[in-house]
């Protein structure tokens, strides 16, 4: 038994040698005309994708679509002066691509988080999927570490699985696997994971913070966003007991959460005693929590962000953010105007899910003003050309410094009144006169 064990390993690592390559040998793998996939944040192979943008730099590439969500690396195709043949397409438009979407380089494919997964099935072209993954493991396998995300259906669609093999992406024991029989082509590029900085928590966001941590019960489970108010939120957290885990993004305030003893997930009625999430981004501490962890569970994004499982917790919690809110209570989370700013990921699945769960409440939060206090987020009316991330008929808690506005249930005028009441003082008169101007309030 041990010497067909060691004689398989000797088997995957002559596979492994085959195939390894150097970055420009990965990316010259990429035929002229495709389609290519990456997915989210940690997954995306700098290495290979800098070779294929100085191929095309070279004029070596025609007519190559570059798919991806979450971007954390500046690509040369968003930026001015973009290499021919290559046509970025962007499904959340996050920091990285929203210079080329805004100027007309990046293309955008709008849809839920969740829903992404089919759209690729039943909509997209993958002709390579290209990922960054752990470390080969002694039986041939790679791990998609921090991300489950949209992997699995990429791997399942695509014609070639071309990867990119870092020593510092931890092995997540439940995030999908390649397995060496599988790739097209390897090469190695062990460069430090890039770190989210955590946000500053200022006095708004603790005060924003502190009103939501008080209307969490003792054993709700949660789903928290990215940002200096849902860190808030966790810091508000630490004192509340048997809390549970269910998120699309695992963060530095969930591990905290975990190792102060505030989260055990024991009240779950599903993966109980676990945390789970579809991927994580956050500091080197969540890296090292998710390696060869078995309490922590990276699942698919059809599944996880389905509101239907999100449900079936009790006493559900969602914090998310906005950029400005309606007397309506329509949400916009995208875009200031037109210009793009994000995407709308899961928000909306999230929003859904936790007033679908007994007890479960969905938390929109943000300061109450933006641009250094000279304009309001809550307004009479979107600014035009506002992309609606959460529509009036889902909205439920809307969250500033100066309170809770519940919206859920609520006719215009009192979603009007509620909001007006949140807003900065200085704002309140301004929207009253609108609110009256037309007919809402009289």
């Amino acid at each position: 038994m041990v010497w067909r064990m060691v004689n398989g390993m000797n088997d995957y690592r002559a596979q492994y040698e085959e195939k390894l390559t150097t970055p420009e040998g990965a990316a010259a793998q990429i035929e002229n005309g495709a389609c290519i996939f990456s997915d989210i944040a940690l997954s995306q192979p700098k290495a290979i994708l800098d070779a294929l943008e100085a191929r095309a730099r070279r004029g070596e590439v025609s007519d190559v679509t570059l798919s991806s969500l979450l971007d954390i690396y500046p690509l040369e195709c968003y930026q001015p002066d973009p290499p021919a043949g290559l046509h970025p397409v962007s499904l959340f438009c996050g920091t990285g691509a929203r210079q080329g979407v805004n100027g007309g380089r990046c293309d955008v494919l709008p849809g839920y988080y969740r829903d992404f997964p089919r759209i690729i099935r039943e909509n997209r072209t993958v002709d390579v999927f290209c990922a960054a993954v752990s470390p080969m493991d002694r039986n041939g396998y790679f791990s998609l570490g921090m991300t489950a995300s949209v992997s699995q259906t990429l791997i399942d669609k695509a014609d070639k699985l071309i990867l990119e093999v870092n020593e510092h992406i931890p092995y997540s024991l439940s995030a999908p696997v390649i397995h060496i029989s599988q790739v097209t082509a390897l090469c190695e590029h062990d460069m430090p994971l890039v770190e989210l900085s955590p946000a500053p928590l200022d006095e708004v966001s603790l005060k924003i913070g502190g009103l939501i941590a008080d209307e969490v019960r003792d054993g709700s489970t949660l789903q928290l966003g990215i940002g200096a108010i849902p860190d808030a939120v966790g810091m508000a957290l630490r004192e509340k007991r048997n809390l549970g885990i269910h998120t699309e993004m695992f963060t530095d305030s969930m591990v905290e959460l975990i190792q102060c003893g505030a989260v055990d997930n024991s009240r779950k009625p599903i993966h109980r005693g676990r945390s789970v999430a579809t991927f994580g981004f956050g500091s080197k501490r969540i890296y090292d929590y998710i390696d060869h962890n078995r309490a922590i569970e990276l699942l698919p994004v059809e599944y996880v962000n389905d509101p239907a499982v999100i449900a079936r917790h009790p006493d559900f919690v969602s914090v998310n953010a906005a950029l400005e809110v309606d007397f309506f209570g329509q949400v916009c989370a995208e875009s200031i105007g037109t210009y793009v700013v994000s995407g709308t990921g899961g928000q909306v699945d999230y929003v859904r899910g936790a007033v679908l769960s007994p007890g479960g409440q969905s938390f929109i939060a943000f300061p109450s003003t933006a641009k250094g206090g000279t304009v309001s987020r809550i307004v009479p009316i979107l600014t035009p050309g506002a992309i609606v991330t959460t529509g009036k008929n889902d909205v439920d808690n809307i969250v500033t410094e100066y309170g809770i506005a519940r919206l859920r249930g609520r006719t215009l005028r009192e979603r009007t009144e509620n909001l007006i009441a949140i807003a900065h003082p200085k704002f309140r008169d301004e929207l009253r006169y609108e609110a009256k101007k037309r007919n809402i309030l009289i």
